[in-house]
């Protein structure tokens, strides 16, 4: 029997999905049976004492350490400062601004552990952005890092629903949220919630449009940790993780926080945003052994971990885009590493198809993760021979709930949840990717991946960074683009356009090759590193004619 809420604001109760719109859930197996009255973080913390975890540590950083018990008892502070001094009651919205650091994420547990709804920003928005998250969320109260207030304050004057920000990384300011919070006792209970009362509102990082809140609730959260981080990563207590992925990501969320909390690990925050420098030297001093962050960066970081070396590391975990194989190989000779690749979403919380290092298969990202369910079908939804490309279709103990937006229709299916990917899986069960639905390239009646062309292109030794879309023409109906940014000392002039679609020619099949090349000095992306391919389409869509190109008939 579903245990009462504890959430008397019933803002995000009300706007989720219609009961015929919602995903199925799946618990099939004995750890994904999590108990009806459950909070997220009171659940992590207790897991960590009972395994004798308590005096470990958890939160790292250049500053200070927390252990289990100190951290535990800081997000009892936060929760009776906010409920106490500031009045909020369960099922309130909180709007948390702050990059990876040890404050960032006090104040994240802190408010889920008062019952609360976490709704963690980007650092690099702006106030646009901003408001469009607080009108969409109606949070009452921030919690902002101290070096990131002004956007925030220009938003909440044009937003007065945010009616207070209380700053942390400003210690010892009196105004200071750890500050404030060293006055409360530390003891206050956590929320009785129940599994199904809501945890946090994830925003997507706008990789194809207008973002959308993804709502989960403590016992998406605490299934998912009994999932890939259960099966896949296998992290143990003795590890340090570190990574690149911002905490209001939930590839990030997940990894640098609350799946280490599940295993007794510890993570290590820098007080300021990563480089592919320092983050191999940060890495490398204080022992990390596992490392999340997307392909790019890998990419970065490889001739600094090959320069440098990285003695500790054990897992290279790569997710939130697709990870080119030429990045996997690269990344691999600098480290002696076989990354761990995997698919996952906002709306499904974290990642559902996977393979550990040594476990994959090339050119593939894994196979589906215990307790998923994942299958490639076609437009009605049927499962599709394996080896055709079709769209991905997950179900699972996670799924998309989207607050109050008519695009759920198009992500949920009979229960099915559908990411926007199109996949082969081959006899043995491994998925490949091809491409986002909308990125699958129909040239003169031939199916091109655009991923798959960015992959042979970055096997060029003059190509730093590329993306590939297609882009209408009335002969073939759609022909290939690439916009490339060169190494430092490449020009990029006709005779390297017709370099590279030579190479790519000889790499994959011919037809495949881009007709059009363009040089660009830097392409969109997400905050989170994801490129934003549609931005290039909306662009070409607009533009008359491709000039800046060079076009081989």
């Amino acid at each position: 029997m579903a245990h009462p809420s504890a959430q008397p604001d019933h803002f995000v109760h009300d706007r989720l999905p219609p009961a015929p719109a919602l995903p199925t859930l799946r618990y099939d197996t004995p750890e994904l049976q999590i108990p009806e009255q459950t909070n997220l973080v009171q659940a992590l913390f207790d897991q960590a004492e009972r395994a004798g975890h308590g005096d470990r540590p958890l939160l790292r950083g250049p500053q200070r350490t927390y252990s289990y018990r100190e951290a535990h008892t800081e997000a009892a502070r936060i929760a009776e400062l906010l409920t106490k001094e500031h009045g909020l009651v369960p099922g309130n919205r909180v709007l948390l601004r702050g990059g990876n650091t040890v404050e960032m994420a006090l104040a994240w547990l802190g408010v889920v552990h008062a019952g609360l709804v976490a709704v963690a920003t980007m650092p690099l928005l702006r106030a646009v952005e901003l408001g469009s998250i607080i009108e969409r969320a109606q949070p009452v109260l921030a919690l902002c890092d101290g070096r990131l207030l002004a956007e925030l304050q220009t938003a909440q004057a044009e937003h007065p629903v945010l009616a207070t920000i209380v700053p942390f990384h400003t210690a010892p300011d009196a105004a200071d949220l750890l500050v404030r919070a060293q006055a409360m006792a530390g003891t206050q209970p956590a929320c009785p919630t129940s599994a199904d009362d809501v945890a946090l509102m994830a925003f997507t990082s706008g990789t194809t449009g207008a973002p959308k809140a993804a709502v989960h609730a403590h016992r998406d959260v605490l299934a998912a940790c009994e999932a890939w981080p259960r099966h896949v990563l296998r992290a143990r207590p003795e590890d340090i993780v570190a990574g690149s992925p911002p905490l209001a990501f939930t590839f990030g969320l997940g990894g640098l926080l609350v799946f280490p909390m599940w295993a007794g690990a510890s993570i290590y925050f820098p007080d300021q945003p990563y480089t592919p420098e320092t983050m191999v030297r940060l890495m490398r001093e204080a022992g990390v052994t596992i490392c999340y962050t997307a392909p790019t960066f890998y990419r970065q970081m490889a001739p600094f971990a090959r320069q440098l070396g990285l003695p500790t590391l054990r897992t290279s975990v790569s997710a939130g885009e697709a990870l080119p194989d030429a990045t996997r190989q690269l990344w691999k000779e600098a480290t002696g590493i076989d990354m761990t690749d995997g698919i996952g979403a906002t709306e499904m919380f974290h990642i559902f198809i996977s393979a550990a290092g040594g476990e994959s298969r090339p050119g593939a990202i894994g196979k589906v993760v215990p307790g998923y369910e994942a299958r490639v079908v076609d437009d009605q939804g049927q499962e599709l021979p394996r080896g055709t490309v079709g769209k991905l279709a997950v179900i699972g103990p996670t799924g998309c709930r989207y607050l109050d937006d008519p695009r759920q229709a198009k992500y949920v299916k009979d229960g099915w949840n559908y990411p926007g990917d199109a996949f082969v899986q081959d006899a043995d069960g491994y998925f490949f990717y091809q491409a986002r639905d909308d990125d699958m390239i129909i040239t003169a009646g031939y199916n091109v991946g655009g991923p798959e062309v960015e992959d042979a292109l970055l096997r060029h030794p003059a190509v730093a960074e590329c993306a590939v879309i297609g882009v209408p023409d009335e002969e073939r109906g759609m022909v290939v683009k690439a916009f490339c940014v060169l190494k430092p000392g490449h020009t990029g002039d006709a005779a390297m356009a017709k370099n590279l679609q030579d190479h790519v020619k000889a790499t994959i099949a011919p037809f495949k090759y881009p007709r059009l090349v363009e040089f660009a000095t830097a392409l969109p992306r997400t905050e989170t590193g994801k490129l934003q391919r549609f931005r290039l389409r909306q662009r070409e869509a607009a533009a008359a004619a491709t000039h800046s190109t060079t076009n081989t008939p």
